[in-house]
């Protein structure tokens, strides 16, 4: 093979100092972003203090690595940023906060056999988005009677990014709607990049679709839909198991919520995982706004109707909106739902 010729030989190494240097700067970028983050939302009380030495780390590591002249300033900066790493590591969560209401009950689960006893199940009147009566209730089930599965996905605003939850189906008792979600305090609201840095803990909200289901299409004005899952009652049983397991856990020892590996669509994945499901990582248990394209194209729903017409079939808000606060909300919101096919 001929040698190639000089030009081409110059090309290919500028080429690769180019890639190099672009490589360098997106890790000290993504290096200096991130540690100035972590600072920011760091367990500092004083949000001005935060804010100023995550300032300052930026304007010293843009320094060190880019306009410091000192050959062993860009060492320095790694050793400062893997000491933020340590301390971020370390901040601990925590279940002694000032929570919001509807968050403010841990629930936990007693097994005894076919006997389960639910305790912080989540009951509320809502009389608008903020304005509701708490009530918290302890809930008997049998598991088995536990005939069935749903599964909703709610969207703030139609796109990529939804909530998931899942409502297990019994022939004896209205259905248990369980959906893992950020734990806030008083006065604060979601926020998507916060929730990658230890600002909320997590919460399995425990309640009654009338609460739970009712508050996100009737008072939040979110869009949700519902699908009936083709689960077997074996499976769903499995599946419940697993989620009461974490649910006590979690009781004990808090966790972090993390948008993107602590959160409701992955944690559903892997609980399905442990109880038996087939399947590999799907870009929409990421991007869980696609969830439903997800449980149609593996098969989990009706799948002899197009997709966007079970899609629309499956918008509930209007059914919702009609039995606000009805005791038989969980029948009416399913009346006009394509059947479930097993």
């Amino acid at each position: 093979m001929e040698p190639l010729p000089r030009s081409d030989r110059a090309f290919l190494a500028a080429l690769r100092r180019v890639l190099m240097a672009g490589l360098r700067f997106l890790f000290w970028t993504v290096l200096i972003a991130w540690g100035a983050l972590a600072i920011h939302y760091s367990n500092l009380p004083w949000a001005g203090l935060r804010t100023a030495l995550a300032t300052a780390f930026v304007a010293f590591a843009i320094w060190g690595v880019w306009l410091s002249h000192i050959r062993h300033m860009p060492a320095v900066v790694i050793a400062l940023f893997l000491g933020v790493v340590v301390w971020w590591i370390a901040i601990p969560p925590s279940h002694d906060r000032p929570w919001r209401p509807e968050a403010a009950v841990m629930p936990r689960a007693f097994i005894d056999g076919d006997r389960v006893r639910l305790t912080g199940v989540r009951d509320f009147d809502y009389r608008s988005r903020n304005d509701f009566t708490v009530r918290y209730e302890e809930r008997e089930i049998l598991l088995s009677h536990l005939t069935g599965l749903d599964a909703y996905v709610s969207y703030w605003s139609e796109g990529l990014v939804g909530h998931t939850f899942l409502s297990f189906i019994f022939d004896n008792a209205p259905p248990l709607s369980i959906s893992i979600e950020t734990r806030p305090e008083v006065g604060e609201g979601f926020d998507p990049l916060a929730s990658m840095f230890k600002q909320f803990e997590l919460i399995y909200v425990v309640g009654n679709e009338r609460d739970l289901v009712g508050v996100r299409a009737n008072h939040r004005r979110e869009t949700v839909y519902l699908y009936r899952l083709n689960t077997s009652a074996e499976d769903a049983r499995r599946l419940l198991l697993v989620y009461l397991e974490r649910i006590n856990g979690l009781a004990d020892h808090p966790e972090w919520y993390h948008l993107l590996s602590n959160n409701c669509t992955l944690n559903i994945i892997r609980y399905a995982n442990a109880a038996g499901r087939q399947g590999r990582f799907d870009i929409r248990h990421l991007l869980n706004g696609l969830f439903d394209g997800y449980l149609y194209h593996s098969g989990r729903v009706n799948s002899t109707l197009p997709f966007e017409e079970l899609r629309q079939r499956s918008l509930i808000n209007e059914a919702a909106q009609a039995a606000d606060g009805a005791p038989d909300f969980p029948q009416r919101i399913r009346a006009a739902l394509p059947q479930v096919l097993h």
